[in-house]
C-alpha cells in the first residue's frame, strides 16, 4: 500500500485500540478507493465489522473514528460516516501530490516491490507439442505467462521461465512419419501421410531444408525414424524459439521430456511410489493409490503394454524443478487440462509436496473477423499461425489484448478493433495517452521538480494523482493473484484520467508559470507510470502517433 493508505490503516488500528480495552482483530481494517469520487478518496467498512464485538450500532461505531482519527492522521482533510456506518475519507491535496516526487525521484523503478521476498518461484507455460508453429490459440497463455513473470519478477519474486519440451510422445513418431512421407514427395518418390500426421506447410518446409541440408539419401540410412525425429524437432523447436522471440517472451530453461527419460527420472517415479506403497497392480497395469489424496480414482503409470502413461513423466518433471531448489510452480495450461489438476497435485502430495503447485486454467479465445469466427487446425494445415497475427495487427495488439481479461473467462477478440487506430482500440487508446504527454514536453522547456506541489486541487489533477498512488500496490496484487488484466484495466483507467485532465485544463499556462511547473511534473509522473505499466505488459510506448 501506499504512503497514505498505510498512514490510515495504521491510525484506524490506533483508533480499535483506544475505543476497546479487548484485543480487537486488527487484520479486518482495510481501506479502498471509491468508485465514485464524491464519496471520498479513500473509504473502510471497519466500524460495520466491529459492531459484534464492540456491541454497538455500525454508525456509533463510526462515530468514534470521525472523532479519534484526525489526530492519528496528519494527511486527513476529513472523515464522514455514510449509509450504514462506511467511513469515507478526504485526503489533504498536498499530501496526495506527494507522489509526484516520489514517482519523479524512482523514475523506472516507480511500481517495484519487494512483496515476493525473493520466493523461488518456476514458472511454466506455453509448452506446445513441437509438432508445428505456435498458432493464434496459443496468443493468449504465451502473453498472459510472460506477464504473470515480469509482474512477479517486479515484486521481488526469484522466477525462472520454462518450457517444458514434449519431444518423447507417439506425436514425434508422427512428426518424423509426416517429414519422411514430404521428403518422398520432394525426391519425387510415391508417398503417403500418416493418418494422425501433420499436415502443414512447415513440414513441407522442413522437408525441403533436410534435402538442402542433408541431401537425397537421407531414406537409406539405418536410423532413418530417429534422424527425422531429432531434426523435426530441432527445426520445429527452432521456430518456436523465434517466435516467441518475435512475440517478446523469454525462457530462461527448456526441459526436455526426453531427458527425463534418459536421465532415469521417469523410472525413479516409479521407484519412489513402489518404496512409499503407493502403486498396486491390476490387469496387467501399475496404478497409483491417487484417490487417497484427493482424485476421484486411480490413475494408471504403466500401461499393460509396458507402456508409461503422460502422468508419469509429469510427475518427474514437477519432482525436478522441486529437485532444482524451487519452492513453488506455477502452471498455465489449456482448458482441456482441467481433469488433469487433482491428479497432479495427488502425486505432489503423495511424495511429500503438499500445496507446492497452482495451475491456471487458460480458456479459450475465439478470434472474429466481421462477425465471424476465424476457424483454425493445425493438422490440416490451415491454422493462422502467432506470427500471421502478430504481423497482420502487431505485437502491441495481441498482447495487450491477450491480457485484458480474466483468464477463466471466454472471449472473443474482434480482429477489426485490434486494427482501428481510435479509441475503440484500448491498445491505441493507452499508447495514443503516452504520445500525447511527449508532445507536451516537446513544446516546452521542462520543468523544475519540487519538494511539494501544492497548487493542484482540481478533481481531475486529484484523480490523476490518486490513481498514481495506487500504482504499486496493484503491481503487487497482480503478481501475488497472477491477474495481469488488473494491470490493463489500471492502463486504461489511468488514460482515461489523462484525457480528461488534459481536455479540461491547461498544462502550460504562461499567465500562471507555478501551477504550469506543478501541472507538467504530475504529467511526467503519469508520463512514468504509464510506460512502467505497458513495460509490464511487454507493449511499447511511442513517442509520437
Amino acid at each position: 500500500m501506499n504512503k497514505i493508505e498505510n498512514e490510515l490503516v495504521e491510525g484506524l488500528k490506533k483508533v480499535m485500540r483506544d475505543i476497546s480495552d479487548e484485543m480487537l482483530d486488527e487484520s479486518m481494517v482495510m481501506v479502498e478507493i471509491p468508485r465514485d469520487s464524491s464519496m471520498g478518496d479513500y473509504s473502510s467498512n471497519i466500524a460495520m465489522r466491529l459492531t459484534k464485538a464492540l456491541k454497538m450500532k455500525p454508525q456509533d461505531v463510526a462515530q468514534l473514528f470521525v472523532e479519534k482519527l484526525p489526530a492519528y492522521c496528519p494527511s486527513l482533510e476529513s472523515v464522514e460516516v455514510a449509509g450504514p456506518g462506511f467511513l469515507n475519507f478526504w485526503i489533504k491535496s498536498d499530501q496526495l501530490a506527494g507522489i509526484i516526487k516520489t514517482i519523479l525521484d524512482k523514475g523506472e523503478d516507480y511500481g517495484k516491490n519487494d512483496s515476493g521476498q525473493q520466493e523461488r518461484v518456476l514458472v511454466e507455460w506455453i509448452s506446445v507439442n513441437p509438432t508445428g508453429p505456435l498458432h493464434i490459440g496459443h496468443a493468449r497463455s504465451a502473453a498472459w505467462g510472460d506477464v504473470v513473470c515480469r509482474l512477479m519478477e517486479a515484486s521481488g519474486y526469484d522466477v525462472l521461465r520454462e518450457y517444458y519440451i514434449n519431444d518423447a510422445g507417439n506425436q514425434i513418431d508422427n512428426l518424423a512419419l509426416s517429414l519422411i512421407a514430404r521428403y518422398k514427395e520432394q525426391l519425387g518418390l510415391p508417398f503417403e501421410l500418416p493418418e494422425d500426421g501433420y499436415h502443414g506447410e512447415d513440414v513441407s518446409h522442413i522437408a525441403a531444408k533436410l534435402r538442402e541440408d542433408f541431401g537425397d539419401d537421407l531414406l537409406e540410412r539405418e536410423d532413418v525414424l530417429a534422424f527425422f525425429k531429432e531434426k523435426g524437432i530441432q527445426y520445429e523447436m527452432d521456430r518456436i524459439y523465434e517466435d516467441l522471440q518475435y512475440f517478446r517472451v523469454e525462457m530462461d530453461s527448456w526441459q526436455s521430456e526426453q531427458d527425463l527419460y534418459d536421465e532415469g527420472k521417469v523410472e525413479q517415479v516409479i521407484s519412489l511410489m513402489k518404496e512409499k506403497d503407493l502403486t498396486y497392480m491390476e490387469d496387467n497395469a501399475l496404478w497409483f493409490r491417487s484417490s487417497l489424496f484427493g482424485d476421484d480414482k486411480d490413475r494408471v503409470l504403466i500401461k499393460a503394454d509396458g507402456l508409461y502413461t503422460y502422468l508419469t513423466p509429469d510427475i518427474a518433471n514437477h519432482l525436478h524443478k522441486l529437485e532444482r531448489g524451487y519452492s513453488r510452480m506455477v502452471n498455465f495450461w489449456g482448458a482441456d487440462h482441467h481433469g488433469y489438476i487433482p491428479r497432479m497435485k495427488a502425486a505432489l502430495e503423495a511424495l511429500g509436496h503438499k500445496d507446492v503447485l497452482d495451475v491456471d486454467i487458460v480458456q479459450m479465445v475465439r478470434m472474429v473477423e466481421d462477425g465471424k469466427e476465424v476457424k483454425m487446425s493445425k493438422r490440416t494445415g490451415n491454422a493462422i499461425t502467432l506470427r500471421d497475427l502478430c504481423d497482420d495487427i502487431g505485437v502491441d495488439a495481441v498482447r495487450y489484448n491477450m491480457v485484458t481479461r480474466a483468464l477463466e473467462t471466454h472471449f472473443d477478440f474482434d480482429l477489426g478493433v485490434a486494427r482501428k487506430q481510435s479509441n475503440d482500440n484500448p491498445v491505441y487508446y493507452a499508447q495514443y495517452a503516452y504520445a500525447r504527454m511527449n508532445s507536451i514536453f516537446n513544446k516546452v522547456a521542462g520543468f523544475t521538480e519540487q519538494e511539494e506541489y501544492t497548487l493542484l486541487v482540481d478533481e481531475r489533477e486529484v484523480d490523476l494523482m490518486k490513481h498514481l498512488g495506487t500504482f504499486t500496490e496493484l503491481v503487487s496484487d497482480s503478481a501475488r493473484t497472477r491477474q495481469p488484466n488488473k494491470v490493463t484495466n489500471y492502463i486504461q483507467k489511468l488514460a482515461q484520467y489523462f484525457h480528461s485532465f488534459y481536455g479540461a485544463l491547461k498544462v502550460n499556462d504562461p499567465e500562471h508559470p507555478q501551477l504550469s511547473n506543478e501541472r507538467l511534473a504530475l504529467v511526467r509522473a503519469t508520463q512514468i507510470t504509464l510506460k512502467n505499466a505497458l513495460t509490464l505488459i511487454g507493449v511499447s510506448s511511442p513517442e509520437s502517433m
